[in-house]
């Protein structure tokens, strides 16, 4: 796979894991589009990454552009005749996505945008493939806001590709996990269990949830690039598998090494101090996604504890 790709972001967390398995897995130029607040360098092999992106900047094959998106000017100046693709990390408002495209002189093959599992409607209590219908309800606070914001920008995806005569690709993660995880989600787990030797449980808690590996979602990307049956379409990127609190705490007990006690506590008492578990706690505010599309084009997914206990020796490491 012989390509020049345009990652928008790609500096942390999902974008620095696919860059990575890019440039490992591929022979692809990759050009990193950021504003400079992170490197794209690091990551769960530590310096010896570094050191390798370092060496891929060296060859040609990974370059830098420091610009912010909503920055006209600056994506004028991107001096490319075409990219294959470009991959979205970080388009999160509305007209995102159009102001890029309007603007970016390449010529481009595919846009890839990633969204989320969250733009479909709430609280249905059933699978929803990727056909359901959004969310239109005002949620309200940054949960909300994010949502909204991804959903006017797949409302504008279409469009905006048709004026550039370029197709697309949307993939909607359910919850990510794995290193640099920048949400406290499975970290503050990790970090109970290291320095509390414990952990908060709630004991009658119903509520079920989909988590994705990280380095599984980079594959996603990977796989609908390499795939021109993922043209103009839409992934949710999860297993159909739901997890719980109870099998969460199981399995981080089987990965960690690491003898800790649960502290269970009720759904009361999450409420009245209002625990910020990550987690829905109930059923009614449980929602379930189907990942049978992206699996029809060959998509498999790491072992759930194999990835959490890469994610919690990763966190172990920096956090000596």
């Amino acid at each position: 796979m012989s390509e020049k790709l345009l990652v928008i972001g790609g500096t942390y967390f999902l974008g620095k894991a696919f860059v990575s398995l890019m440039l490992r897995e591929t022979d692809c130029e990759i050009t990193i589009m950021h504003r400079g607040t992170s490197k794209p360098s690091g990551g769960s092999e530590g310096d010896a990454k570094a050191d390798a992106f370092e060496d891929y900047k060296k060859s040609g094959r990974l370059k830098e552009i420091l610009a912010d998106r909503h920055d006209g000017s600056a994506i004028r100046e991107i001096r490319e005749e075409r990219f294959d693709a470009v991959i979205d990390f970080c388009a999160y408002i509305k007209e995102d996505i159009s102001f890029l495209l309007d603007r970016l002189s390449a010529t481009i093959g595919r846009y890839i945008f990633i969204s989320t599992v969250d733009v479909y409607e709430r609280g249905l209590g059933r699978f929803l493939n990727e056909d359901a219908q959004f969310e239109t309800r005002t949620i309200g606070g940054a949960a909300g806001d994010y949502i909204a914001g991804k959903v006017a920008l797949e409302g504008e995806i279409r469009s905006a590709c048709e004026r550039k005569g370029c197709t697309y690709t949307v993939l909607r993660p359910a919850i990510i996990f794995g290193p640099d995880n920048y949400a406290p989600r499975e970290g503050m787990y990790f970090h109970w269990i290291l320095n509390a030797g414990q952990i908060l449980h709630p004991v009658d808690a119903d509520g079920e949830f989909q988590l994705v590996y990280v380095e599984d979602v980079a594959k996603a990307i990977k796989l609908v690039l390499e795939n021109e049956k993922a043209a103009n379409s839409a992934y949710n990127v999860c297993e159909n598998k739901m997890i719980t609190y109870e099998s969460f705490a199981k399995c981080l007990a089987e990965i960690s090494g690491t003898e800790f006690t649960r502290l269970d506590i009720t759904l009361d008492v999450v409420n009245e101090k209002g625990l910020p578990l990550p987690f829905p706690l109930t059923k009614a505010e449980s929602n379930y996604y189907d990942g049978s599309r992206l699996a029809e084009l060959g998509m498999e997914y790491t072992d759930m504890n194999s990835a959490m206990k890469h994610t919690y020796l990763e966190y172990v490491r920096r956090n000596k």
